[in-house]
């Protein structure tokens, strides 16, 4: 449990020096490449050079970044816990994940390429007002620092069940080095270094996999322990939206959740706008989807070969580990433990995912900063020079930010599912905003803020009630377990029996899956009504840029009087050109 002191099992064999050496190698690499960036690379004259590295990367390298930006060491460590917990039921939300990328690459990307805006939210404000980028800046920001430390603990809880080394001082070094090639190299350094990493960690966890799967006697041998222990299912179409997974659930929410993170927040779209042209930056799209399928497919493999490998013998209840989430680092150590350096690389590649997703995180937070806070909101003008110190000094400010909180993070209960729920207010409320305004061209400003707001009460409503009703007792069941085959032990099967508690709220064992797809809605439903209410905007004055193309053929009159509605949207769109040319005044004018 996150609230105790993480109990380490005692392995025969721990870290040796080559395994402390592979790590090395990979943390001092990463800051190589920042070294490089920022001193020998591409001079970085200009914030969007520091930000956005000139828009002029590759697709191949944004698209390992945008994989990295996804995939943390929660990722790899989570997944095969719940299929190990629950069955395989959760592979068939890259079904979701599928349509997820060509919505991405066809409905939203066309709107940001033609825009070329710094932040994803600076959108809200050409669309609608100030007041609807500034809400939906701030739950960018809440939603990231709260991650912030999450994406640091829970592979340096890992690192210390291997090694034996703290949690804190784990955390710190590695962190410690992530600020230092973000800081140094900006987003050049954050690409190259993600894909450097993501790479790591896919052939680590691939060479584990592969090796545990030889040692269990092959496929065929996986698949048979799997399907005697009930981890076989994929098709559960029961309607039931309170079970946690089905076939539904996975699809329909599994989509809404991942277009919500990676259609409009910040941290997708810096790096799809990074990028020189549409194309490539659909390209990079297509690249990322298929990466992500690969990725969670090995991962919810690895959960059944885990369960395999302990399907006689379960590590928690034998009292090997002390959390699920350790299932993993134990099968790595017990599997090829004695391999010297191959754990010290399979570490590496866990940490390689959780230094991608801090590294990208920590860029996008000052760009967000900058552009819809210091610049939109307090109308302040800066030179070059002074922006790319301000964006350095924001991204060591909320690195330490993030080490600080790590020293927190522990001893507080359900930290995971805590930020799980908050999580999910940002996700649903943000997307709804933009599909609002890129969908329907009658929807008007007071409607998207009205929506955003009844939205975020909504899904944080859902979300926190079903946290707090599980730190009451409520849990879901999971898939039988036995220790038959542990030596010594006499413990009997276990199965966790509360789904029916008939105390608990119905609405809080609403299946998690469904909070993006309500979020989502609720800002649509509740933004058009209000709009109808108060005055719809007319579309005959709408400039179609701010629009997607696919609405074109359905709006016919859009962007009809189109002069007038250009004229009159002009100025929103070139406000950011007009504060870097009076910042560049402003520089000719020190110098």
């Amino acid at each position: 449990m996150i609230g105790a002191e993480p109990a380490v099992a005692v392995y025969a064999e721990r870290f040796s020096w080559q395994d402390y050496l592979v790590f090395g190698m990979m943390l001092l690499l990463s800051a190589g490449v920042g070294v490089y960036h920022g001193f020998f690379g591409h001079q970085q004259k200009s914030t969007t050079e520091y930000l956005l590295g000139g828009r002029n990367l590759r697709a191949f390298p944004v698209a390992m970044s945008l994989v990295a930006s996804y995939i943390s060491g929660v990722t790899v460590l989570g997944t095969p816990a719940d299929i190990y917990k629950y069955g395989s039921q959760y592979w068939i939300i890259v079904v979701g994940i599928a349509f997820m990328g060509v919505t991405v690459a066809t409905v939203f990307l066309p709107v940001f390429c033609t825009l070329q805006i710094k932040s994803s939210y600076e959108y809200l404000e050409m669309r609608f007002d100030r007041k609807v980028r500034t809400f939906a800046s701030l739950l960018f920001v809440f939603d990231e620092i709260v991650f912030l430390p999450i994406v640091i603990y829970v592979p340096s809880l890992a690192f210390s069940q291997v090694t034996g080394v703290g949690i804190y001082q784990i955390g710190v070094v590695v962190c410690a080095v992530c600020i230092f090639y973000t800081v140094l190299g900006g987003l050049r350094a954050v690409v190259w270094t993600d894909t450097l990493q993501i790479i790591l960690m896919f052939a680590s966890v691939l060479v584990v996999v592969s090796l545990g799967t030889v040692y269990i006697g092959g496929f065929s041998e996986v698949w048979g322990r799997c399907q005697e222990g009930q981890r076989l299912e994929i098709f559960n179409f029961n309607p039931n939206p309170l079970e946690r997974h089905t076939v539904w659930s996975l699809v329909i929410g599994g989509y809404f959740y991942w277009t919500s993170f990676n259609a409009v927040n910040q941290t997708m779209v810096q790096r799809y706008l990074s990028l020189p042209t549409l194309k490539q930056a659909q390209i990079a799209i297509g690249i990322f989807t298929v990466g992500i399928i690969g990725i969670v497919t090995i991962c919810c493999y690895t959960g059944l070969l885990i369960y395999a490998t302990y399907h006689k013998c379960d590590p928690l209840l034998s009292e090997q580990i002390s959390d699920y989430d350790q299932l993993l680092p134990h099968f790595m150590m017990q599997t090829v433990g004695q391999l010297k350096g191959l754990p010290g690389l399979f570490m590496a590649g866990i940490f390689s995912a959780a230094l991608s997703s801090l590294s990208t995180i920590l860029n996008s937070l000052p760009s967000v900063i900058l552009e819809d806070f210091l610049f939109s909101c307090c109308s302040l003008k800066l030179s070059e020079r002074w922006e790319q110190i301000v964006a350095k000094g924001l991204v060591l400010f909320f690195g330490i930010l993030a080490v600080a909180c790590l020293f927190i993070v522990e001893p507080l209960e359900g930290i995971l599912e805590v930020t799980t729920s908050l999580t999910a207010i940002a996700a649903g409320t943000s997307f709804g905003m933009f599909a609002l305004g890129m969908l329907f061209p009658i929807a008007n400003g007071t409607g998207a803020l009205c929506g955003a707001i009844a939205s975020s009460l909504l899904v944080g409503w859902l979300s926190l009630g079903a946290h707090f009703a599980s730190l009451n007792g409520f849990s879901r069941p999971i898939l039988p377990v036995n220790t038959e085959g542990c030596d010594s032990l006499n413990v009997t099967l276990a199965y966790t029996t509360s789904f029916g508690n008939d105390d608990v709220f119905p609405l809080y064992k609403l299946s998690y899956l469904w909070l993006a797809p309500i979020g989502v809605t609720t800002v649509v439903s509740v933004g058009l009504l209000v709009s109808w209410l108060t005055g719809t905007e007319d579309v005959q004055l709408a400039n179609p840029d701010l629009f997607s193309p696919v609405i074109m053929r359905f709006v016919p009159k859009l962007g009809q009087n189109r002069q007038a509605g250009t004229e009159c949207v002009e100025i929103n769109l070139n406000r950011h050109k007009e504060r870097v040319s009076a910042a560049d005044n402003i520089a000719n004018t020190v110098s």
